[in-house]
């Protein structure tokens, strides 16, 4: 006997994506879409108790960088442990297409550089079955996957593709070169990219040191390309930038809006050498929007933090020679030497070459470090500093970092929040958060995998903010689930998701929201060729659903595998309709 639904997940508090008031209802699926939601007579072919959680949209991801994975992963974890649904990648302008053979190398060099992928892990796992964008998608569109997966052209695989060697050395594009961009990017978004990004940070550099190739780029290129997107009437912008000169950067991402039509996002933080700037650029933000102008900013929900530990790309003893001595060596010999007194004092007692750059200053800032615990603490007061724990038990904070990264058999990290944390506080973010043109992003999940483990963002937004903050506000978890499943979904085009009402996608999350809690990252070793990527697990998602199938029950994957390809834009239901 047929059922009436594939699924019905009952008895739980819905919390629909709409901001209103969570209420109680059954969910009913049919054919990967939300069929009914209230109260469901008919019986489902499976069904799911929900009675005493939270039943809500899947998340989606706006800010990934799973360009690699994605060719050699059918698992986009950690994203898909944090009830993330569909997530977006080729962001800031890195990517592996459109490629030629020979820039492969140069390609693996700027991801690298950028986001901490080893060179070995890409180019052993990289399969290189394209060369234009389209053929990208081709590739990816043969796959399957624990999510959906939408891609965006990224500026700088553009720009050497169309340039070349004057590409990669940041030479003025010509009117020809912009041509051609154009050109490419308007196939791209034809063929089903989400959108175009670039970066115009001094942050990004391949990893010899060069600047991202788009550092520079003129505004006359950003614009045809931007214009390509509009020749094709689909496609969003995405950017990263310094905003060195708030005003001149915001008044250009204005006029390339105003001239192509196209929506644009940015990344928004605040930094250390500005901390009021990010007040500035939400004020210029509500005034394109009341000039009807489709601009917003993707925001993150904790600090930006750089990890360090044994295990890590760096710690505060790399630079030391004792400690260079037993870099290679298996983690339980390292953490054997480390624990002996007399290797001990020595490595204490050497003087360092100071070395230039984030790997020489960093990993010694004791007085904006901290210590990451099990139970991980994303708003940690002044007096728990490294500086400040060490003064406290007339140790030196060589000492304190040493005695911590030495617990857990070696594994204990170290935490130095360098964005989002000026005031040493997350009132920023709050203020971020509630700007009704910025929307929750930057985790930049699949990236980073030595140094930062910020995929599980989305668990953050309901954990800290929605439940357990103590130093200021909170945020309503309706306001909340709106922000990182509609708000974000409607970001990048994607109209057919993030709401739990009949005729939408049927990605949901059902969340024991009082169990709901962040484990401490961890280090694993599963990428090619054994490489490691830092990781971090949750507890509390009861069931992650992706088109109507369940993907995850407590946190482990049930086999299916049901995300695909997101070819271009998505309407809405009652569009899809009336086609």
């Amino acid at each position: 006997m047929e059922r009436a639904y594939d699924l019905v997940v009952r008895g739980g508090t819905v919390v629909d994506g709409t901001g209103q008031p969570g209420f109680e209802a059954d969910v009913g699926v049919k054919d990967g879409r939300v069929a009914a939601v209230g109260r469901i007579a008919g019986a489902g072919a499976e069904e799911i108790d929900a009675k005493g959680m939270v039943v809500a949209p899947g998340f989606v991801d706006v800010h990934t960088h799973y360009d690699g994975q994605a060719t050699w992963d059918e698992r986009m974890q950690p994203s898909s442990w944090h009830g993330v649904t569909t997530v977006i990648m080729g962001n800031c302008g890195v990517g592996f297409a459109p490629c030629r053979p020979e820039d492969h190398d140069r390609l693996v060099r700027l991801m690298e550089g950028v986001e901490d992928i080893p060179f070995p892990v890409l180019s052993a796992g990289l399969p290189w079955n394209w060369e234009s964008y389209p053929d990208y998608l081709d590739s990816l569109a043969r796959r399957n996957f624990d999510v959906d997966i939408g891609s965006q052209l990224p500026h700088a695989a553009l720009r050497v593709y169309v340039m070349g060697e004057r590409g990669a050395n940041r030479e003025p594009a010509t009117e020809a070169d912009i041509h051609a961009m154009a050109a490419i990017a308007k196939r791209a978004m034809e063929a089903g990219a989400l959108g175009f990004s670039t970066s115009r940070t001094l942050n990004h550099k391949t990893s010899d040191g060069q600047p991202t190739p788009t550092l520079t780029a003129s505004e006359d290129e950003l614009t045809g390309i931007a214009m390509g997107l509009a020749a094709a009437g689909r496609g969003v912008l995405q950017f990263v930038s310094d905003f060195a000169d708030p005003e001149a950067e915001f008044d250009m991402l204005q006029r390339i809006v105003e001239r192509s039509g196209r929506p644009l996002s940015f990344s928004m933080v605040q930094s250390p050498r500005d901390p009021e700037q990010f007040r500035y650029l939400l004020d210029r933000l509500a005034k394109a929007h009341a000039k009807g102008l489709p601009m917003k900013a993707q925001a993150a929900s904790r600090p930006v933090g750089v990890l360090f530990g044994f295990e890590l790309t760096l710690n505060p003893f790399s630079q030391h020679p004792s400690y260079q001595a037993i870099k290679d060596l298996p983690l339980d010999q390292r953490v054997a030497r480390l624990s002996d007194p007399a290797y001990r004092a020595r490595l204490m007692a050497e003087e360092v070459e100071h070395v230039r750059g984030f790997a020489g200053t960093q990993p010694r800032a004791w007085d904006k470090m901290f210590l990451l615990g099990s139970e991980p603490n994303y708003e940690p007061t002044p007096d728990r500093t490294v500086a400040n724990i060490a003064a406290q038990r007339g140790l030196t904070p060589e000492e304190v970092a040493l005695d911590h990264m030495l617990s857990n058999g070696g594994r204990g990290m170290l935490y130095l929040p360098f964005l989002n944390y000026a005031w040493c506080n997350l009132d920023p973010a709050y203020e971020m958060l509630n700007h009704p043109q910025v929307v929750p992003g930057l985790s930049d999940g699949g990236a980073h995998v030595g140094m930062i483990c910020d995929g599980s963002f989305p668990t953050t937004n309901l954990v800290h903010w929605t439940r357990d903050r103590t130093r200021g506000p909170k945020v309503s978890l309706e306001k909340m689930i709106k922000a990182q499943a509609r708000d974000t979904a409607e970001l990048v085009g994607l109209y057919d998701r993030g709401i739990l009402a009949p005729g939408y996608r049927a990605d949901l999350n059902v969340i024991d929201y009082g169990r709901l809690k962040l484990k401490a990252p961890e280090v694993a070793y599963d990428l090619p060729t054994g490489g490691r990527r830092l990781i971090q697990r949750v507890e509390g998602y009861a069931a992650t659903i992706v088109a109507g199938q369940v993907t995850y029950r407590d946190g482990e994957p049930t086999g299916a595998l049901p995300g695909r390809l997101l070819r271009g834009a998505q309407t809405t239901p009652a569009a899809m309709a009336a086609e």
